[in-house]
């Protein structure tokens, strides 16, 4: 009887081992390294905290798994194409041409937006027209977009599935091999939140380390004066380092208008026109301009605010010399507006290994 129960306890005490084992394995395998967002010192100092779900904490495993997702053509039907084809890295994350081509060689109506700073997007809204709330959510359009990567959700993660690296990949980020859309979106959007930029000359004047030049202040006042560029209310100022309010607005681009913008998405013809300001940082790598590129440079993004401006019933009342034309600005002046305008520009950010083609 003695040698029975001593025989009995041998084995519980040997299946409980092999059951803490096997906890302690899964989780080591299913408890992701935390990776909280590196936040620039200027940005500690001006702005809030930036937005990241609770539900999909920053970690290296999911950092590194969005970055390769990112730039992995598998996502596309003919796999051709990644995320990374319209969003550029030496072009700030987005594309040099006025319109991106799919894999099936056709062309939408709007120029690429740029990638960066996206953290800090507190009206968390994305796309031009604001169609999509949350960074997760942004990442699914373009999957089964006709004209982008043109395939399915269940192809994408059919392919994902198959490959031999994938599945422990997610299960290193995630807890499970099993690969569905969410958690391919949580990925990417955990990369896109490393996307940071704060390292432009205006940015190391502000913290103290860097001189502007006569020009450059000139061309920041003219940015700041109500009576002259006004362009602080929608870009934000030396107190808003995103320089963008992440707002829409119609900036008098046209006098009726065949691309309704947020009107399209809410169906309130108040919002016909209206477009999702862009962040000022890196314009001498994210031409051309505008939601359509209609703008090759950044001197005829100054001359349409100068002299350029087109009335329509929904304007935005901030756009106060639309009956002028523009705010009318001699040559110097543009010329100093864009000596600021290009000091905003982060050379750092596009030469970042961490966010290059792995």
């Amino acid at each position: 009887m003695t040698l029975r129960i001593s025989y009995f306890l041998a084995i519980m005490v040997s299946l409980g081992l092999a059951s803490c084992n096997k906890e302690s394995a899964e989780s080591y395998i299913n408890s992701p390294t935390p990776s909280p967002l590196q936040i620039p010192q200027l940005f500690q100092d001006l702005i809030l905290d930036p937005v990241i779900p609770s539900n999909n904490p920053q970690t290296e495993e999911g950092i590194s798994l969005g970055k390769k997702l990112f730039f992995d053509p598998i996502l596309s039907a003919n796999n051709t194409q990644a995320c990374a084809s319209c969003h550029k890295t030496p072009n700030a994350f987005t594309d040099d041409t006025r319109f991106s081509d799919g894999i099936d060689g056709l062309f939408g109506n709007r120029n690429s937006m740029p990638l960066f700073n996206l953290a800090w997007n507190y009206d968390n809204t994305f796309f031009w027209d604001g169609r999509d709330f949350g960074l997760e959510n942004q990442v699914f359009e373009p999957i089964t977009n006709p004209i982008e990567m043109h395939t399915t959700w269940e192809a994408v993660t059919e392919k994902l599935q198959q490959h031999p690296e994938y599945p422990e990949l997610f299960n290193a980020a995630f807890g499970t091999q099993t690969i569905d859309s969410v958690l391919v979106s949580k990925a990417i959007a955990q990369f896109e939140r490393t996307l940071i930029s704060a390292n432009s000359k205006f940015d190391k004047f502000l913290l103290g380390t860097a001189t502007l030049t006569p020009e450059e202040t000139n061309g920041f006042n003219i940015f700041m004066d109500e009576s002259k560029g006004d362009c602080f209310h929608c870009h934000g100022s030396d107190n808003n380092p995103l320089w963008t309010d992440n707002k829409f607005h119609n900036n008098g681009l046209d006098t009726t208008f065949s691309d309704l913008g947020l009107g399209n998405v809410t169906g309130d013809p108040a919002d016909n026109g209206k477009f999702k300001t862009p962040s000022l940082r890196n314009l001498v790598f994210t031409a051309p301009y505008m939601h359509d590129g209609r703008f090759e440079t950044i001197e005829d993004v100054i001359n349409h605010y100068s002299e350029g401006l087109q009335n329509s019933e929904t304007i935005d009342p901030l756009m106060k010399k639309v009956d002028q034309g523009g705010v009318q600005l001699s040559s110097q002046e543009k010329a100093d507006l864009k000596a600021f305008l290009l000091s905003l520009s982060d050379s750092d950010f596009i030469n970042n290994p961490d966010f290059s083609d792995p």
